[in-house]
């Protein structure tokens, strides 16, 4: 495992190929190289019967070239560090900083590899003890490129996922996992999926430290509780905290990149709820409309004069006017106060976790 560094300074843990694939990609490209020079060498015969002596010699030379740097420059080119070899291992060639290889990071490997590394006695020699000698596992070429040669194809090993067991689920969910560090939980990890792997004696060993490990950073499990359980319900819902907790992010994201138009949106927003304030209390016909504004009364402009009462009709009796005060708002009518929910009356009960019959296959 190396870590590479890109050019936004974000640190990736890549693969670096090991000596072994990157010899038998050779050895592929080498074989594929031999095939086309025997075509090229036949055409080049069947050509030269009627030419100079000199004539043939430049046009073997041109072959050799063409075999030895225009197939790995040409293939390393289009197929973004790929060579036919590279390909059926699995192998890329990439630059110091994680970006693709050009033309120009492909000529320099070729004419490398064609005048340095391959020629004479040094055949392939001056490659493997350079790439011997380099943590990347760097060949000439790749150092004069500023090219580096990783895995491309990565075998996963592990066992199954860890799941959660139900009596324990209300439990896991309450607890503190802040103290329980990813080193612990890689530990435990590995641990539940190697089990069958181990020993009684390892097992029950390296079990009953690590449930001690746990207990002491998320706190003690329930009575009666098997330690497998314990270091099965951690990691579940550790793992699931931390899917809900990516969903979320990503959810933000997501609406943060359709919300082009917040600021826009956020003011007609603001318009529309005071819109709405001020067509309160105008009646169920004109709610939504905005209504004109009132005239206060001057507190110093002469109120209406009272007129002198009239001559009544006789079996008439006089009626009060009613009269309604100015500027007095209208009462809304009270309404109903809901009542007070009921307090729950004692913890709920929690179901005893399930002990499966015959206990654990270890003893932690």
């Amino acid at each position: 495992m190396s870590q590479l560094v890109t050019g936004e300074a974000v640190a990736l843990d890549l693969r670096p190929a090991a000596l072994p694939s990157r010899l038998l990609a050779g050895v592929i490209d080498a074989l594929l190289q031999g095939l086309v020079l025997l075509v090229l060498s036949a055409l080049s015969t069947a050509v030269s019967l009627d030419l100079s002596d000199a004539a043939v010699q430049a046009l073997g030379l041109v072959v050799v070239v063409a075999v030895l740097i225009v197939y790995p420059v040409t293939f390393e080119t289009l197929l973004r560090g790929r060579t036919p070899g590279k390909a059926a291992m699995g192998l890329r060639v990439v630059r110091d900083d994680g970006g693709p290889i050009g033309f120009r990071q492909a000529l320099v490997r070729g004419l490398c590899g064609a005048f340095l590394e391959r020629p004479g006695l040094s055949l392939f020699t001056l490659a493997v003890l350079t790439s011997l000698l380099n943590d990347q596992g760097k060949r000439l070429g790749d150092l004069l490129a500023g090219t580096v040669v990783l895995r491309e194809r990565i075998s996963v090993r592990g066992g199954p996922v860890a799941g959660m067991p139900p009596p324990l689920a209300g439990w896991a969910a309450g607890l503190d996992l802040s103290a329980f560090s990813d080193n612990l939980a890689l530990s435990v990890r590995q641990f539940l999926s190697r089990t069958d792997q181990l020993t009684d004696s390892a097992r029950a060993d390296l079990g009953g430290r690590l449930v001690r490990a746990v207990t002491d950073a998320v706190g003690p499990p329930p009575p009666g509780t098997p330690g497998w359980a314990v270091l099965s319900a951690v990691l579940a819902e550790r793992r699931r905290r931390e899917t809900l907790r990516l969903d979320s992010r990503a959810t933000a994201v997501e609406r943060f990149s359709q919300g082009t138009g917040a600021p826009e949106a956020g003011a007609s927003a603001m318009a529309g709820s005071f819109t709405g304030e001020v067509s309160q209390g105008a009646g169920p016909g004109v709610q939504g409309q905005r209504q004109p504004h009132r005239q206060l009364a001057d507190p110093q402009a002469p109120g209406p004069q009272p007129q002198a009462p009239g001559p009544q009709a006789p079996g008439s009796q006089a009626q009060a006017p009613e009269t309604q005060a100015p500027n007095q708002p209208a009462q809304a009518p009270e309404q109903p106060r809901a009542a007070p929910a009921a307090a729950p009356s004692g913890p709920a009960p929690q179901s005893p976790p399930a002990v499966g019959p015959g206990g654990f296959v270890a003893p932690f």
